[in-house]
């Protein structure tokens, strides 16, 4: 099923509207147009965040089986239209079409998982009488839903990422105007497609699109909105918490995604998994395995593998059932790392395999006599590069993978309870994964980074906390 060149609309108070400047979308890969959207003017921002407003009572006062029948109802209409949902993924972000159907499925989860959730929002008591000045209360608190979120999505997951915002704010009767990555708005199309027959009330969903410079910038300042939850760069992250004001933030930031191999485990799988951990979506993932520290007396072998798995990727057109690896979602973003990597090696990094680039794609690339001090160590690559790093000493290699101004997640792989336990202690990551890689991530576990990697957490009843406000109530008695 080809996805054919449309025009698309924004989503604002129940109905599609706009007639602003056309973004065009393209195939990553070919880099024709596949369908273009309007870009949002300052008026079309006004009318949807005052939509979301003007829902927010209603979402407010919905009871919880109806948000939670709602929400199932979603995911039954994304699993009827999953193919039509994969191949736009493919199409518009570049995504090998076998990693865009599991992203399909993984959207499907994280929307039942809603549903599962509206169903549990609930308070409890508080023991008052525990102080002196609380005899003679009763005090118990509730949840009530924030009000009018934004939700600013990236690019490298354009349907599960954007779930991952939307599902919880609806779950807890929460509006949402959502402005999707420009580069990828078509996947929130068809979701808000599918939310609208869903039954989500007018107003409760709304669709916008446009440079985060301005319609980005008329979001986050308007006081009329309750929160924003944001996924990408640390840099605009940064903007976000300066500019925002008093509102409910969730930041899902960078990271440069450390793994640490001991001499005790399996090579060959670990070669496997980190050669899928680092490429998959051209390594623009933000759990994307970029620093690999291998105990010396296990270094030759593995990346000896390690490098066996690399060259073992398909690289290609998304859309073709073999690859693996297909375009980074922009040209730029594909000599930018082909600038990274050319600095490295001239300064003295070995490129054991790839380094090469062909238009939007750069071939899955091993470093390897990396220093610190690099670009493609010390930032954060978003693209398919890894290096290798030799260590001699556990701890050792604990404090370099540490040594980061990131903490999304990390890795070890080992057999030993000992090293688990140091690598709970040494690094400070919002996630540690044992013997699987750092890209390891399933959708209802509590998920979000330490440090430079961002505030709040995602995983639908996580994100149902954050965009929620404890109401406490305290009552004397009579």
């Amino acid at each position: 099923m080809a996805v054919q060149q449309a025009e698309r609309k924004l989503f604002i108070g129940g109905r599609w509207t706009g007639a602003g400047q056309p973004i065009p979308v393209r195939n990553k890969y070919t880099g024709e147009v596949i369908a273009t959207i309007p870009t949002a003017g300052r008026d079309d921002v006004d009318a949807a965040v005052a939509a979301a407003s003007g829902a927010a009572q209603t979402m407010a006062e919905m009871p919880a089986h109806k948000r939670a029948a709602m929400l199932a109802t979603a995911a039954d209409l994304i699993r009827k239209r999953q193919e039509e949902f994969a191949r736009t993924i493919a199409a518009e972000a570049g995504k090998a079409l076998k990693f865009a159907r599991i992203e399909v499925d993984r959207g499907i989860s994280t929307f039942t998982f809603a549903a599962e959730e509206a169903k549990r929002i609930h308070g409890e008591t508080v023991p008052l009488d525990a102080a002196a000045a609380g005899e003679g209360y009763f005090g118990f608190f509730n949840r009530r839903p924030v009000g009018v979120i934004v939700a600013i999505a990236p690019f490298n997951f354009p349907l599960n990422l954007v779930a991952h915002k939307v599902a919880p704010a609806l779950a807890a009767g929460n509006p949402v105007v959502l402005k999707p990555a420009t580069w990828t708005p078509l996947t929130s199309v068809l979701l808000v497609e599918v939310l609208h027959e869903a039954g989500v009330p007018a107003g409760a969903i709304n669709l916008i699109a446009g440079p985060g410079s301005t319609v980005g910038e008329w979001l986050v300042t308007d006081d009329r909105v309750a929160m924003v939850t944001f996924t990408g760069s640390a840099d605009v992250g940064r903007q976000i918490t300066s500019r925002a004001g008093i509102k409910k933030i969730t930041l899902e930031l960078g990271n440069t995604s450390p793994v640490i191999i001991a001499p005790d485990a399996d090579l060959e799988m670990v070669a496997k998994r980190c050669a899928v951990g680092a490429f998959y979506n051209s390594g623009q993932v933000c759990l994307s395995v970029q620093r690999i520290f291998s105990e010396r007396s296990i270094y030759d072998t593995f990346t000896e593998r390690f490098l066996k798995a690399t060259g073992d990727m398909v690289v290609g057109d998304p859309l073709d059932e073999r690859v693996d690896v297909g375009p980074m979602i922009d040209e730029r973003e594909a000599a930018r790392i082909e600038g990274w990597v050319n600095d490295a090696r001239a300064a003295g990094a070995r490129v054991a395999a790839g380094g090469r680039r062909e238009g939007p794609v750069y071939w899955p690339t091993v470093l390897t006599n990396v220093t610190p001090q690099m670009k493609v160590v010390a930032q954060e690559a978003f693209a398919p590069v890894a290096s290798v790093i030799p260590y001699t000493d556990f701890e050792e290699a604990l404090r370099q993978a540490d040594a980061t101004p990131y903490g999304l997640q990390a890795s070890v792989f080992t057999k030993s309870l000992d090293r688990v336990f140091a690598a709970m202690r040494w690094l400070n990551f919002g996630g540690i994964i044992i013997n699987d890689t750092s890209a390891f991530r399933v959708d209802h576990m509590p998920y979000g980074g330490n440090r430079q990697s961002g505030i709040g957490r995602e995983g639908v009843r996580y994100a149902v906390e954050e965009m929620t406000n404890i109401q406490m109530v305290a009552i004397r008695k009579g």
